[in-house]
């Protein structure tokens, strides 16, 4: 789909083709939609984090929520399932699995959400050292880089989808 072809479409059509790109919350696209047209794909990014950024804390919560926890061996949406099989998370040996089910519980239990990573471009070790790293954070802190993870994956995400003219 091109950004012209996007920016054409009715409110349910683009909600259909974008509303994913935020994991299980499409009201980000929706949102965004009377922001069209967009002038690049960018520019489309920028919308929907300007949509996620004037959202309730509630619905921030619920956005960071929706994610699977990295390395989970679950049902998850295709988009998850392929960036964390890019980054080897779903070929880990069965140490390397307890190890970070061992973090991602000791991180959800901290935070209350999922330990969130653009794992795009990045390996098992990548992942692993992150968390580790952000396990100390304040709440306000980590709720901040969680949601900067989230505008990445979103970024990568309609980059995949889009084509160019």
């Amino acid at each position: 789909m091109t950004l012209a072809d996007l920016n054409a479409t009715e409110r349910s059509q683009f909600v259909a083709a974008v509303g994913w790109i935020f994991e299980h919350s499409p009201w980000v696209a929706e949102r965004a939609w009377p922001r069209r047209p967009f002038a690049s794909a960018e520019a489309l990014h920028e919308g929907m984090v300007a949509e996620v950024a004037a959202a309730t804390d509630e619905e921030r919560l619920a956005l960071l929520q929706a994610h699977p926890d990295l390395g989970r061996r679950a049902k998850m949406s295709a988009a998850s399932e392929g960036e964390q099989a890019g980054a080897g998370l779903d070929s880990l040996t069965p140490a390397e699995f307890d190890r970070l089910q061992a973090l991602n519980a000791a991180y959800r239990e901290r935070f209350g959400f999922p330990f969130l990573f653009a794992v795009k471009g990045s390996t098992t070790h990548d992942v692993v050292e992150a968390l580790e790293r952000r396990l100390p954070a304040t709440i306000e802190q980590e709720r901040a880089e969680a949601l900067r993870q989230v505008s990445r994956i979103a970024w990568f995400r309609l980059q995949d989808i889009l084509s160019p003219k």
